[in-house]
């Protein structure tokens, strides 16, 4: 049976990427995508997860809009990385799908405690205030959850500052609470996404494709590999957030270690620190784990995997 997952994000050129892999493998359901500031504001993150299911033509799963500030600190978006719209490069087409009028909080919420105990795996790949605003409004969703599979953090490596990663850093207390409720959560940080590059050769294998939602990811890549160079000295960009859905699909495709996971919340340096206690083994109790390793040729087997078999939706624009 697919697996169902609940995507939070917030597009994006990877989340973007992320939704594609979502919908197109067989090995998923989609339930619902929901958005959070991030890369861009909440209004144009939003309007970008719209636009991405017009391209890829899913029509049948509720979108709802989310939190459009962190809990306690001021927006802070990555527009050095994704652009002006937070989507720079492709044309987007004018969304062709309404949002759900509930707040994406009350959709992560009504979804789990709809669905049977240990049904929905909640993959979120933005900042985790919506994650957060969700555990504290209904505490039942945690006992409820299969796991969570989020990309965030970084054991070894930050790179919105020295020790920290964007999505962790700019809500902090939100990751804190994240990581802190006793559910299975997988951290798919900065360790494991800098191995998943978009190199020419992947970038070769999905223009190979020829349809609309390839030519689309072939122009986020484009402009995703001129921005990352200019603001990270990366010769080819790492495409994180797909990473985290095709944990979902196969854990095979990379190696993950039962750690205890905590968030730094007052460290004038370290910030938003992911920090991975490896000091011992893991105690029983260890809910945490994170990913180390990925197998670059199997993960972007399953991208170019989930585009093709997306084809050409009938509400995909001429891209």
């Amino acid at each position: 049976m697919p697996r169902k997952i609940l995507l939070d994000c917030d597009p994006g050129h990877d989340d973007a990427i992320a939704m594609l892999l979502a919908h197109g493998d067989p090995d998923i359901e989609l339930v619902g995508v929901t958005t959070v500031m991030g890369n861009q504001t909440i209004e144009k993150v939003t309007r970008n997860a719209l636009a991405v299911a017009r391209i890829a033509g899913i029509t049948d799963v509720p979108f709802a809009r989310g939190a459009h500030r962190p809990l306690v600190r001021a927006v802070e978006v990555a527009d050095s990385i994704h652009g002006e719209s937070g989507l720079d490069g492709p044309v987007l087409p004018e969304p062709s799908i309404e949002l759900d009028e509930r707040h994406a909080v009350d959709l992560i919420i009504d979804t789990i405690m709809a669905s049977e105990p240990g049904e929905i795996t909640l993959v979120p790949t933005g900042a985790l205030t919506n994650i957060a605003l969700a555990v504290r409004k209904e505490p039942r969703i945690v006992e409820r959850v299969r796991e969570v599979v989020l990309m965030g953090g970084g054991v070894h490596v930050g790179n919105w500052s020295a020790t920290s990663e964007f999505n962790i850093v700019i809500d902090p207390e939100a990751a804190h609470i994240v990581f802190n409720e006793p559910w299975p959560l997988t951290m798919v940080g900065l360790d494991l996404t800098h191995e998943a590059l978009a190199t020419p050769e992947v970038a070769e294998r999905i223009a190979a494709i020829g349809t609309a939602p390839a030519r689309f990811v072939g122009e986020l890549l484009e402009f995703f590999r001129e921005s990352y160079k200019d603001a990270q000295g990366f010769e080819h960009p790492p495409v994180h957030d797909p990473c985290a859905v095709a944990f979902v699909i196969d854990p095979s495709v990379m190696k993950v270690t039962r750690v205890p996971l905590d968030i730094e919340l007052t460290g004038s340096l370290t910030l938003g620190m992911t920090v991975a206690d490896f000091r011992f083994p893991a105690p029983e109790d260890c809910t945490t784990q994170v990913a180390t390793n990925l197998d670059h040729g199997r993960f972007w087997d399953l991208v170019v995997r989930a585009i093709e078999n997306i084809g050409e939706p009938d509400e995909a624009p001429v891209v």
